[in-house]
């Protein structure tokens, strides 16, 4: 029964953070190996029935590497070199060294702005602070990710529609996917979410087939 387990990046990096909170956790190749294995777990069965790995898939994209400038203190500010960037080019490296794992990655939009935190937007606006009590820490450039939820749709779409795989795995944390693992569904695949015990939208319960997270449950009460 081949199994396809796809990943949504972004996702995954947040909820692996607040689950893996140790730093020695946090290196790129260890980040690799930890997602490997977790997505390995989703082959295991109580049931004789044996699972075989088509492939995973891992979605995200690049890193922004442009140089802007701070518009509160003009400060030069190279993304390249944030330690941000730096760790999703490692982590994509390492992915790509790994065997059957795909590495599918969108493209950021830049729109060249920046935003105001919403804490401090909401004192500026009820007259709490004024705009020169607005700090650089307080700004955030604005940068979305495109691509991704489409790339991702079109693999479950291909996915079902060749009868490539039985069951696909999703690791995500939302149900922007509902649309595909519907039609995954009257393909006759197995369809499974992972949230990393996140919290779901109940409505999505009715268009899954099984809910089971892999990775260690949080050990805060509130995941």
């Amino acid at each position: 029964m081949p199994t396809a387990v796809l990943v949504d990046g972004g996702f995954f990096i947040k909820r692996y953070r607040q689950i893996y909170t140790n730093k020695a956790d946090q290196t790129a190749p260890k980040v690799a190996k930890i997602l490997h294995e977790i997505c390995l777990k989703h082959l295991s069965s109580s049931q004789k029935e044996v699972r075989s790995l088509y492939r995973i898939f891992y979605y995200d994209c690049p890193p922004l590497s442009k140089k802007v400038h701070n518009p509160i203190n003009k400060k030069a500010i190279d993304f390249s070199k944030t330690s941000e960037a730096i760790f999703r080019h490692g982590l994509h490296m390492e992915l790509r060294k790994l065997r059957k794992v795909a590495l599918r990655l969108g493209r950021l939009s830049d729109s060249g702005t920046w935003q105001i935190r919403s804490d401090k937007l909401k004192e500026l606006l009820s007259g709490k602070i004024t705009i020169d009590n607005i700090q650089e820490t307080d700004l955030s450039y604005d940068a979305k990710q495109k691509g991704v939820d489409m790339k991702i749709g079109l693999d479950i779409a291909s996915l079902s529609y060749k009868k490539l795989v039985k069951q696909i795995v999703l690791i995500a944390g939302d149900s922007d996917f509902t649309p595909a693992a519907k039609l995954a569904r009257r393909e006759g695949i197995d369809f499974i979410l992972d949230p990393m015990w996140n919290p779901i939208n109940p409505d999505l319960h009715e268009h899954i087939d099984g809910l089971k997270s892999t990775c260690p449950r949080p050990k805060n009460k509130n995941p």
